[in-house]
């Protein structure tokens, strides 16, 4: 096994990591975050709050050097375009997700705590999760492809 095989595989399983971490959450945490907020937000408030920045900020800049490498050690083969396809969308997600999705999520999450449900939260709430499973659909998708590549010979 060469270098440029080693690191296709490990952009892939960095990438698909990224997809399974989206699809656990939008699963198991936000359709309970957003179910009755403000109330049903305290999963992110206090001493035990799920904390899953820190992975969010390690495992990207990981995939994106790891994409970068793996397009340089390809760029003279036929596997070139199946990883600049899914780096190009990857790129576009993560734009968006520091535009909207990061921002809109802070935003909901830092309301305090109350009993009542605010209906223009549940609202956010549901907009987010809804473009969210839409971003996801679209890495899911290029997940596809950049896999597919793996099929495709490394040499010229």
């Amino acid at each position: 096994m060469n270098s440029k095989n080693i690191f296709y595989i490990l952009a892939c399983i960095s990438f698909c990591l990224i997809i399974g971490a989206g699809t656990y959450e939008h699963f198991s945490v936000w359709p309970v975050a957003f179910s009755e907020p403000p109330k049903s937000l305290t999963i992110f408030q206090g001493n035990y709050a799920l904390l899953a920045e820190p992975f969010w900020k390690l495992i990207h800049p990981v995939t994106l050097v790891l994409f970068f490498v793996t397009l340089a050690l390809n760029w003279k083969t036929e596997r070139k375009k199946y990883i600049l396809f899914t780096l190009v969308i990857y790129i576009i997600a993560v734009i968006a997700t520091f535009i909207y999705y990061v921002p809109e999520l802070k935003s909901i999450i830092a309301t305090p705590f109350a009993e009542t449900v605010d209906a223009n939260l549940q609202k956010r709430g549901s907009l987010w999760i809804t473009l969210s499973k839409v971003r996801l659909t679209f890495l899911f998708i290029s997940a596809f492809v950049l896999l597919l590549g793996l099929t495709r010979p490394d040499k010229k």
